[in-house]
């Protein structure tokens, strides 16, 4: 069969292979081990539902053979194997889908191990090797296939011969450089090691020919050199082990053989439950977003076992929503081996392991904002949305669960706080909460309605995440303390000598604000005197459960919600500006019309509101510059 060449992006990303951003060459075994226990996985998986299929975990393993006289290293399994078609999907093309983010994230972060996150595990290889051969024979098939590739020029498919199903890797290791040795990946002590490190609990044995030294039969004080087969992993699964034998590492060389992730966790949680509820679990908070995570096709879970065995890969029903960024592995004894995933769901087995999952992970991760902000604060940014949208979803039920895991930013601090932070050191005096809305830190800090309270040294949580607002309308309040918006139409402070000035000249000239009002027909419920308003001339504020920035972020949405807060238009009679309005009141309707609507649109534009007419709000510009 004539060589065939991979599709352009997949040869970038292996040109970017063979060149090695990675700065740790050792994991490719790691890759190459890992695959070849999912192969045997997948006939496990089989056995489970095909009745004629027997599976003898004894007639599963790895094998790891290095030949120094050939520079070749060979990884074989037992395992499923492949088609041609399968060889063709598998290894023809490169991380099918988030390929593009991969070469982006790689270049952009020289030496981040990542490999395998898109479906490239496999290309590792080409970072040792100069050429790569597999040869598979299929469960079910008498007809073997031979894959090879030296690399991005491309590769060939042909028919082959082999005895057994399974998979076997051949990797012709590359020569030495001035700055990699590459005869280390022939060594079998270095292999062995190299095994051991990320390979230990791998559940199907890795065999390799172990050298020894014995005496000589009948020659006393002579030795001799033998090999001999040997299983150089423990299989002795993580989770069984008592904590106390374990180090950081070893749940780290965990996570990242069970691909669970690709960066390094932030935390892990190893629970060994014995009383109402039996079951042993390792879990995992990350530190990033997988590439897929705000993506239909992410799917939450944990991996599920009965006894040691594997019966569910991604089991949901562990993990609430608002926890779905977890992940790790449950293994509960009392579980059957052939429960359906229906049943499961009806399990209360599996329902107190959830709700006890659920307990422990909120300790943990408040245990984590306590005494490691750092780190809190690392996790926080990549899945503090998913916080908020499960205090959000489901009208509310989780609030208490999740409420104290919130960060907002501070208008002291100019940093995250959380509630119990920011309710901890308010003034006696200081009625509620105060958080102010907008697309940025800079822009809400130029808000005109962020004043009044700012002046009185009330601190203001700034909301900059689409989601804020509508969680905090989900929660109400915190500690007894109700959340109020800035442009909230009570803000609850005591009006000052000025602010009841303010008041009186509201309701002297009543008339002036009914015919600014009866102007803005349509755009505004009310125009009023601001309470709020130090500096600046005008601003919005809303009245009823609809703010100006929900309206925002509801009319962006997809479906196109025509959802309108009800807008206040809010006058500061202390400005120069009221003085010319109530001027024009008295003297000139017309300037009067141009002077409501300029404050009306400047107001629009303060809020980060579109202007209805752009033409007519340049043009009136224009006229008081006459």
């Amino acid at each position: 069969m004539a060589k065939k060449e991979f599709k352009a992006e997949s040869k970038r990303l292996l040109e970017m292979m063979i060149n090695s951003i990675y700065t740790q060459k050792e994991i490719f075994l790691r890759e190459l081990i890992s695959n070849a226990s999912d192969a045997i996985d997948k006939i496990y998986y089989r056995a489970l539902t095909d009745d004629s299929l027997v599976f003898d975990k004894d007639n599963y393993y790895i094998r790891v053979a290095a030949d120094k006289a050939t520079r070749t290293l060979t990884i074989s399994d037992t395992g499923i194997g492949m088609t041609a078609d399968d060889l063709e999907e598998h290894l023809g093309v490169i991380a099918k889908s988030g390929s593009l983010a991969f070469k982006s994230e790689n270049e952009a972060k020289d030496g981040h191990n990542i490999i395998g996150q898109f479906g490239v595990g496999f290309y590792s290889a080409f970072m040792v090797a100069d050429t790569v051969t597999v040869v598979s024979r299929a469960l079910g098939s008498d007809q073997a296939f031979k894959w090879e590739s030296t690399g991005a020029d491309g590769y060939s498919i042909v028919p082959a011969e082999k005895e057994t199903v399974g998979t076997e890797i051949t990797l012709k290791i590359k020569d030495n450089t001035e700055d990699d040795s590459y005869d280390e990946y022939l060594e079998e002590y270095r292999l062995r090691a190299i095994v051991k490190k990320y390979s230990d609990f791998i559940r199907y044995p890795i065999k390799m020919e172990i050298s020894g030294s014995r005496p000589k039969e009948g020659e006393e004080g002579e030795f001799e050199t033998y090999k001999e087969e040997q299983t150089v992993n423990s299989m002795v699964p993580i989770w069984r082990k008592n904590k106390s034998e374990l180090k950081d590492e070893d749940y780290d060389n965990f996570y990242m053989e069970k691909r669970y992730g690709f960066d390094k966790p932030v935390k892990h949680i190893h629970i060994s439950a014995d009383g109402a509820v039996v079951y042993n679990a390792i879990l995992y908070i990350p530190e990033s977003t997988p590439f897929d995570y705000y993506t239909k096709e992410f799917e939450k879970g944990l991996e599920l076992y009965s006894n040691g065995v594997l019966i569910m890969n991604k089991c949901a029903d562990l993990l609430p929503d608002h926890f779905s960024f977890v992940k790790g592995m449950v293994d509960s004894e009392n579980l059957s081996l052939n429960i359906s995933r229906e049943l499961l769901q009806q399990d209360r087995q599996l329902t107190a392991i959830a709700k006890h999952l659920e307990k422990r992970i909120k300790s943990e991760l408040l245990n984590l904002l306590k005494n490691d902000r750092e780190k809190y604060e690392a996790f926080y940014k990549s899945f503090g949305r998913t916080l908020k949208f499960g205090i959000y979803n489901d009208y509310g039920m989780h609030k208490e669960t999740l409420q104290d895991l919130l960060l907002f930013t501070s208008s002291k601090e100019k940093k995250n706080v959380s509630l119990e932070e920011y309710v901890s050191r308010m003034p006696e005096e200081q009625k509620y909460i105060y958080y102010a809305t907008g697309e940025s830190i800079e822009r809400i800090e130029k808000l005109p309605q962020t004043e009044v309270v700012a002046d009185k040294g009330y601190e203001i949580l700034y909301f900059t995440d689409d989601v804020d607002e509508f969680a905090i309308k989900v929660i109400q309040s915190y500690k007894e303390k109700e959340f109020r918006s800035v442009s909230s139409g009570d803000l609850g402070i005591e009006p000052s000598e000025e602010e009841k000035a303010s008041e009186a000249e509201e309701s002297e000239n009543k008339d002036l604000f009914e015919s600014m009002q009866g102007l803005l027909s349509g755009k505004v419920k009310k125009v009023k005197a601001s309470k709020r308003l130090k500096s600046h001339p005008v601003c919005l504020s809303a009245e009823g459960d609809v703010s100006i920035e929900m309206e925002k972020i509801l009319k962006a949405m997809p479906s196109g919600q025509d959802v309108q807060a009800d807008k206040v238009l809010e006058i500061n009679v202390n400005h120069e500006v009221y003085q010319s309005l109530k001027d024009a009141y008295a003297n000139d309707k017309e300037k009067l019309n141009l002077y409501t609507n300029l404050l009306y649109n400047q107001a629009l534009l303060i809020e980060g509101l579109p202007i209805q007419d752009p033409v007519e709000f340049t043009n009136n510009i224009c006229k008081i510059m006459r």
